[in-house]
């Protein structure tokens, strides 16, 4: 009753721009229009046009009313701005990582609901970060290459400067000039000098660490009318060199082709379809000083047409984002990638808001925010608000996507294929950066949002600290970054350019074509010849809606040449409980590890066998459905069963399984196989449905240079081809074929009939 009491107060009084109570007595010139506070995120003008909708506009009288509640609560327990001392996840970490949000909260309440116990709050906290920042030495802990202040590492002090700008815009004339000259003497202007200027291995790189980095400095710079520090951000250091072979903790290089500064990490991570080259993990981390150091710049600086950098690409990362969701909006863990991680974090919010805003309107992007059930407290929230409340909201759209990687979309890339239930995600990127991963032509394969095949992500417990200090574990370079960690092909028990990222990180896999036309056939064909001099890898994956199935069902095509005989590991990462098999394995009594490096040393061996057929099955249960995976065989393959957990004594890895196929001594190859979603089980009624699988036999009809074709026959005796174009397709090239004395034309890049 109070808050809605204050909001009718509210609109009884007058919506002018609220300027400094306090200025009188040091006798501050008026502002300028130009320069009027808050101008960085929420606008005056903003201010004007919340408080005149405030009571009116449901999703945000929502939000507002729980910040409120949230931030009240924090000004009863009063302020702590403890000696820094821990790792991410310990007890000062927290603190100072709660106080940046509540900063930033507490100053957008000021302007918004005109309440004066908010600026105070906000002000006594800075002043006494400024007491302290003044004397405040680098972090105790040295595991960083770039040791902040009040955090471990330079990348969370600048999160914290990136908070705290909005929080300072938002108070700035309710503090006096002496006020102001004080924390920007002694704690904004050595703040942002230490995260650039005395850490430029942090600042003056292209990287998602530098991107927030910049974004620090160009914010408060931007509060502060500092062109310094406003160039300083755009552009970089200027007149640095730093050593091009240095690296980060992450194997990275810091610098290594001179690119440095905001634009700079907008020009190089970003392709021209918005495919960030980290992964999406990382692109959902970096997106929020991109867009709000972006809208900043919109707002302050709009003669730079921020938004329009790059033909908008800022804005297209956000469709490309969330489209590299799964059904249930979990991003796929591509790369160093925490699972779990969604369209839901506030981060996506602040996304989801500006695009909006600031892009074409899109009503598709009204059901997501209308799903996260929140708004940003700011101009660009309040238009979100106003969207959702007049009945504009569209279901956003997940259809099959290829988007490209690299700065000019030359770099390989990432191909979704939706068909009904069934997504397939399948990467033939670039490194990915120093969080990229040794797996090309990897795939990963989904059912409503439940992993069927996964992608294991990175060995982390972000933010617990009895983890390894919430940091990254060794086990992400022994384990997660391996190729064997991954479903693709590992030849003689290598990973992909063994491993290192001065080899990998000159290469990138190549399209050879991507289909989507046709609704019931998605595919998607990729090249890699770099991975293993040598040997070049052809991986052609399609998901298919066949009448005579249940679902659509994944077909996987590998064709491997060699200018030598290997030994190839071909791993599945299913999740579930094994129900059948139609080849007979063997259980160790005591359980022996694969190898003893590459990843291998982490796979414990749980079963062995020998192919006994041209098709060896393979059913399992997962969430209360079937899947079966039918792989063409021949006797001198093995199969194992293995699980991760080998050389693991701190259980950092997870204990999960994977089905591997072994072809030795081979030169050229070829892997097909197929996984089909069938039937489901009720633990309730206790009824298993179409439990078993369709598909009676699927085999090679025609592997050669130009073409390679697979026959799926069901247990009905009904047979389909599938044939793929291995090399210069394209939509408009006719093709004839001949198979067992017929003759198959077609135009396009594959046939399936």
């Amino acid at each position: 009753m109070k808050f809605k009491l204050a909001i009718v107060i509210l609109l009884m009084i007058s919506f002018s721009c609220k300027e400094k109570e306090t200025a009188v007595a040091d006798n501050i010139k008026e502002v300028s229009t130009s320069q009027e506070h808050p101008k960085l995120i929420l606008t005056a003008q903003g201010v004007k046009d919340i408080r005149a909708q405030l009571g009116n506009v449901p999703i945000f009288d929502k939000t507002l009313e729980k910040v409120k509640e949230e931030i009240d609560a924090e000004i009863e327990l009063g302020i702590e701005t403890p000696i820094p001392l821990d790792y991410s996840g310990g007890y000062t970490h927290v603190r100072h990582k709660r106080n940046m949000i509540v900063l930033q909260k507490a100053g957008v309440l000021y302007q918004i609901l005109d309440d004066e116990k908010y600026a105070k709050y906000v002000k006594d906290m800075l002043m006494q970060y400024e007491e302290m920042y003044k004397t405040l030495p680098l972090h105790p802990k040295t595991r960083s290459y770039a040791r902040g202040k009040l955090f471990w590492q330079c990348l969370n002090d600048s999160n914290w400067l990136v908070y705290v700008s909005q929080a300072y815009d938002c108070v700035y004339n309710y503090l006096s000039e002496a006020e102001r000259k004080k924390l920007e003497d002694n704690l904004f202007k050595p703040f942002a000098d230490h995260i650039s200027v005395d850490s430029p291995q942090f600042y003056q790189r292209v990287h998602n660490h530098s991107t927030w980095g910049n974004a620090a400095v160009g914010m408060i710079g931007l509060v502060m009318d500092d062109q310094e520090l406003i160039d300083r951000a755009l552009y970089g250091i200027k007149d640095l060199k730093l050593d091009t072979k240095a690296k980060d903790d992450d194997g990275g290089f810091l610098n290594k082709d001179g690119k440095a500064g905001f634009l700079a990490n907008i020009e190089e991570p970003f392709s021209p379809d918005g495919y960030y080259n980290e992964g999406p993990y990382y692109q959902r981390y970096a997106m929020y000083p991109f867009l709000i150091f972006a809208e900043g710049l919109h707002n302050v600086k709009p003669e730079l047409k921020i938004f329009e950098y790059k033909d908008g690409v800022l804005l297209k990362s956000i469709n490309a984002l969330l489209n590299l969701s799964d059904a249930d909006g979990d991003f796929f863990p591509l790369n160093d990638g925490q699972k779990g991680m969604s369209y839901y974090t506030s981060a996506l919010v602040t996304a989801v808001d500006i695009s909006y805003h600031f892009g074409d309107q899109d009503p598709g992007l009204l059901s997501i925010a209308s799903a996260q059930d929140r708004v940003l407290l700011d101009d660009s929230g309040l238009a979100v608000a106003l969207g959702i409340k007049n009945d504009k909201a569209e279901q956003f759209s997940k259809k099959s996507i290829n988007l490209s990687d690299g700065p000019e979309g030359k770099q390989g890339g990432v191909a979704i294929l939706r068909n009904e239930d069934i997504e397939l995600v399948f990467k033939y990127a670039a490194q990915g950066s120093s969080h990229g991963h040794y797996d090309k032509l990897s795939y990963s394969l989904y059912e409503k949002g439940d992993e069927v095949i996964q992608d294991y992500g990175l060995a982390r417990f972000v933010n617990i600290e009895q983890k390894g200090g919430g940091n990254y574990l060794k086990e992400n370079k022994t384990w997660a970054k391996q190729t064997i960690a991954h479903n693709t092909v590992t030849q003689n028990e290598t990973s992909h350019f063994t491993g290192k990222y001065e080899i990998g990180s000159q290469y990138h896999s190549v399209l050879n074509y991507f289909s989507s036309e046709n609704e019931a056939v998605q595919v998607a064909s990729a090249k890699e010849d770099n991975a293993y001099p040598g040997t070049e890898m052809l991986r052609t994956m399609a998901i298919i809606k066949d009448e005579d199935f249940e679902k659509p069902y994944m077909l996987d095509i590998m064709k491997v040449t060699s200018d030598k005989a290997n030994k190839y590991d071909f791993p599945y990462y299913f999740l579930g409980q094994v129900v059948q098999t139609n080849f007979d394995y063997k259980v160790p009594k005591s359980l022996t590890t694969l190898g003893d490096k590459n990843g291998y040393q982490h796979l414990f061996v749980e079963g062995t066998a020998k192919a006994s057929s041209d098709n060896s099955k393979l059913s399992w249960l997962n969430e209360g459905k079937f899947y079966t995976l039918t792989s063409v065989t021949n006797t001198n393959d093995e199969l194992l069963f293995t699980r991760i957990g080998a050389n693991d004594p701190e259980f950092n890895l997870r204990r999960e399984a994977a089905f591997m196929l072994r072809r030795k001594n081979t030169k050229n190859t070829l892997f097909v196989s197929v996984i089909e979603a069938h039937g489901s089980y009720s633990p309730v009624t206790e009824s298993a449905i179409n439990s078993n699988s369709t598909i009676k036999e699927l085999k090679v009809v025609l592997d050669e240079e130009n073409y390679t074709a697979i026959e799926i026959t069901n247990v009905n005796g009904n047979a389909k081809l599938f044939i793929t174009v291995n090399g210069g397709a394209s939509k408009e090239t006719k093709h004839n074929v001949k198979i067992n004395d017929k003759n198959y034309e077609w135009s396009g890049s594959y046939y399936f009939k």
